[in-house]
């Protein structure tokens, strides 16, 4: 899976000399949590997020007048809170390594870009997304979260072993387990009965570390 295929295309954007108010508010309207920054050439020069502009929002505990508040944050514009050094991808990228790139920079989004033209925006919630589907939390059945030695062969022994018991493998997902010596492994399977199938699993030297129906 590529970038391409679950970013957000044409993103809401805004100029830089954008306030502070007018951000907030087409972030409010465009249900959105952060903006690429535009300039006049329509290049890309910054990210704000709504935390960003938050931040700089006056406390409710100010001194200041209704008035004067209001005139000072009129004067504050997107250029002085975003982000310049705007972290990027591309279309092509794996989506995993958008994801790492996201986790290891300690961002929630990364514009996409095509040369030097925005193209698109990939954020967490289109993550968190993905983790439902390849996870299956939106389907029916028997969820296995299973303790697999790290051997070759060993995903290959288990769909046979569902396939050969009618059952049916709606999702399957892989993750480091306890030391290198084996895999974590969650899958959900549907049209098998969980008491038939897990003996079935447990003669290939897998322990079961959870089973439930879902």
């Amino acid at each position: 899976m590529l970038v391409r295929e679950r970013m957000t295309h044409n993103p809401v954007t805004i100029r830089d000399g954008t306030s502070l108010f007018d951000a907030l508010k087409i972030m409010r309207e465009s249900k959105v949590r952060r903006l690429p920054v535009l300039d006049k050439k329509g290049m890309l020069v910054g990210i704000v997020s709504e935390k960003d502009l938050l931040y700089a929002s006056p406390s409710p505990a100010t001194s200041l007048s209704v008035w004067e508040v209001n005139y000072l944050v009129s004067k504050i514009s997107v250029s002085e809170l975003m982000t310049r050094k705007v972290i990027t991808t591309c279309e092509d990228c794996p989506i995993e390594e958008a994801a790492r790139i996201m986790v290891d920079s300690k961002i929630g989004g990364l514009p996409v870009v095509r040369g030097d033209k925005l193209v698109g925006i990939i954020t967490e919630t289109d993550l968190f997304k993905i983790f439902l589907e390849l996870l299956g939390a939106r389907e029916q059945g028997v969820r296995f979260t299973l303790l697999v030695p790290e051997k070759p062969g060993m995903l290959a022994a288990m769909t046979q072993r569902v396939a050969q018991m009618g059952g049916n493998i709606v999702a399957l997902g892989t993750f480091l387990g306890e030391d290198p010596s084996n895999r974590l492994i969650t899958m959900k399977v549907r049209d098998v009965d969980k008491d038939e199938l897990w003996p079935k699993l447990e003669e290939l030297g897998i322990k079961l570390v959870d089973v439930r129906e879902t």
